[in-house]
């Protein structure tokens, strides 16, 4: 394993454990999510260019496109609970109340 794929694998796990764990505000939740994103989407870029194949360049193309409608979903979610519970602490949100 090459120290570039060590890297995007560490990446992606140090955001996934930070989303388990540090699960006190929707915005620090949120960020977790989009470093994995971010980093899912830099291992897609490099993947056809280390392989030689044109075929798969498409997928980081519409990955992106996807992050960016879960980014704007995600910032829709967090005003829409900041305005009507007062905060972004996810202990304040409960599915069952709604």
């Amino acid at each position: 394993m090459s120290l570039l794929h060590l890297s995007f694998y560490s990446a992606f796990t140090l955001s996934g454990l930070g989303l388990a764990f540090h699960r006190t505000h929707l915005i620090s939740a949120l960020l977790c999510l989009e470093s994995m994103m971010l980093s899912m989407y830099l291992a897609l870029s490099i993947w056809p260019i280390e392989n030689q194949a044109t075929s798969s360049t498409l997928v980081p193309v519409l990955m992106l496109a996807f992050s960016a409608c879960e980014a704007g979903a995600g910032l829709a979610m967090l005003v829409a609970s900041t305005r009507t519970h007062g905060s972004d602490h996810l202990h304040n949100l409960n599915l069952l109340q709604c």
